[in-house]
C-alpha cells in the first residue's frame, strides 16, 4: 500500500523522535488516537517502520575514534563476498557497512577506542587470507557535521 499524507507525516515525526506519544502523533495528523495507533501498527507490519532505537551520545562514552575504511576485495566470488560480509556483520566496531561502486567494494564506518585498536582490527582482517581483502584505505573522521537523521520522504501525490 502506498503511504498517504497522514502516513508520511507519521514517518516524518517518528524518524525525528520514535518515542512520540500516540496522542501527540494523533494531534499532528488530525486523527483519533486509535486510528493513529492502527496506522503506526500497519506501517510496522508493512515494513515501512523497521524498528526504534535510542541515539547514544558517544562523547559521553569516552574518547573514541571513528574511521571510514574503503575496502577492496581480491575477487568477487560469492564465497569471498559472503565471508567478508559475515565478518563485518559480526564485528561490534563496524557501525555501518555499505557495498559501493567504484574502485572499492565497500565503505565501512568503524568506531574504536583508539587508533591502536583500529590497526589491530584491520591487521587481523588483512592477515585472514580467507577474508579476501586486497586493500584498505583509511579516512579518519575529524568532526561529524550531520549524522543520519532519517530518510527524505516523498511528496504526497495530489
Amino acid at each position: 500500500m502506498e503511504p498517504d499524507r497522514a502516513d508520511l507525516k507519521l514517518l516524518e515525526l517518528l524518524q525525528r523522535d520514535g518515542r512520540t506519544s500516540v496522542q501527540a502523533l494523533s494531534e499532528a495528523i488530525h486523527l483519533s488516537a486509535r486510528a493513529t495507533l492502527n496506522r503506526v501498527r500497519r506501517l510496522e507490519a508493512e515494513g515501512l517502520i523497521q524498528g526504534y532505537r535510542a541515539l547514544v551520545n558517544r562523547t559521553v562514552l569516552g574518547e573514541q575514534v571513528v574511521v571510514f575504511a574503503e575496502i577492496a576485495l581480491k575477487d568477487q566470488r560469492q564465497a569471498t563476498v559472503q565471508r567478508f560480509q559475515t565478518r563485518m556483520l559480526a564485528s561490534p566496531e563496524v557501525i555501518a557497512c555499505y557495498q559501493i561502486s567504484g574502485p572499492y567494494d565497500y565503505l565501512v564506518r568503524i568506531c574504536c577506542r583508539d587508533l591502536a585498536r583500529y590497526r589491530e582490527l584491520t591487521d587481523g582482517w588483512l592477515d585472514d587470507v580467507g577474508l579476501g581483502i586486497e586493500k584498505i584505505v583509511t579516512h579518519t573522521e575529524w568532526q561529524t557535521l550531520k549524522e543520519f537523521g532519517g530518510f527524505p520522504l516523498p511528496a504526497v501525490k495530489s
